[in-house]
């Protein structure tokens, strides 16, 4: 089936196939000289977030990243891309690093969410998360988000409260998981795919709604199907974005990012 007629429910199913490229093959494909940072300093280190220097052409950044494994032992070790507080305490780090420094900060996003268990709770997943966001959204040098699988509720919003958003065309950005959705509103998971549709979480749908600012195609199959290709168009944009972001002064910087996230789902704006 040709890529522009898949249902929501088809994208959210490529979004979470598991061939899909991780942050790290994006990171190996697209930056040089990566070296990964690792800890909170607090508790420990968390394999659910990838992160560290790296340089992108001559430009020095710094790129963090949900990461999802290969293998059940990968997957395990990373809670399949759900990080705990530790791995949204490093990523805070890591930002407030960038900013001292003066170093763009690059995130890609691929969990179904933040990891929901008791030891997680018990050790302040709500404030972390919520402390992302602050520091995020204020930070003081350009800041790109890149959606390559699924971007599900805090634990994804955590990483892209940034002056642009990237999504793949098979990645999803949603409050929660369709199936989720569907047992909340129907007290029925099963109609999840129904519920795709009701929740306009594919990137076209973000696109015309204002949450993301531009979509890079796959091939019909996937992002997998064709990988060096992606690699390629998110370089091509993270280099348009970044050329148009470092041009501009501190304060407007800050500025714009506060007006693009105060207007997102301002619908009667964006029709004036």
């Amino acid at each position: 089936m040709n890529s522009k007629q898949l249902t929501a429910a088809q994208r959210v199913t490529l979004a979470r196939d598991s061939g899909r490229p991780t942050a790290r093959e994006y990171i190996e494909a697209i930056f040089d000289d990566f070296f990964p940072l690792a800890g909170d300093r607090k508790k420990g280190e968390d394999a659910s977030i990838l992160g560290g220097l790296a340089f992108f052409g001559n430009r020095p950044v710094t790129v963090i990243g949900h990461q999802k494994g290969r293998s059940l032992e990968e997957n395990l070790k990373c809670r399949f891309g759900m990080p705990n507080p530790e791995g949204y305490r490093k990523a805070e780090r890591l930002m407030l690093q960038a900013e001292k420094f003066g170093r763009p900060v690059i995130t890609f996003i691929d969990t179904p969410g933040a990891y929901p268990g008791l030891e997680a709770e018990a050790g302040g997943q709500g404030e972390a998360i919520a402390r992302n966001l602050s520091v995020m959204s204020a930070l003081k040098v350009p800041t790109i988000a890149v959606c390559i699988g699924e971007g599900g509720s805090g634990g994804a919003l955590a990483l892209a409260v940034s002056d642009r958003i990237i999504m793949l065309e098979n990645s999803i950005f949603s409050i929660l998981s369709p199936e989720g959705f569907a047992s909340i509103l129907w007290k029925d998971s099963s109609r999840w795919e129904e519920a795709a549709e009701v929740m306009k979480l594919t990137a076209s749908d973000l696109l015309a709604l204002g949450v993301c600012d531009s979509v890079i195609p796959e091939k019909d199959g996937g992002a997998h199907e064709d990988r060096n290709a992606v690699f390629h168009r998110v370089s091509r944009e993270l280099e348009r974005y970044l050329e148009s972001l470092t041009k501009r002064s501190t304060a407007s910087l800050v500025k714009e990012r506060y007006r693009k996230l105060r207007n997102i789902g301002n619908l009667k704006r964006k029709a004036e």
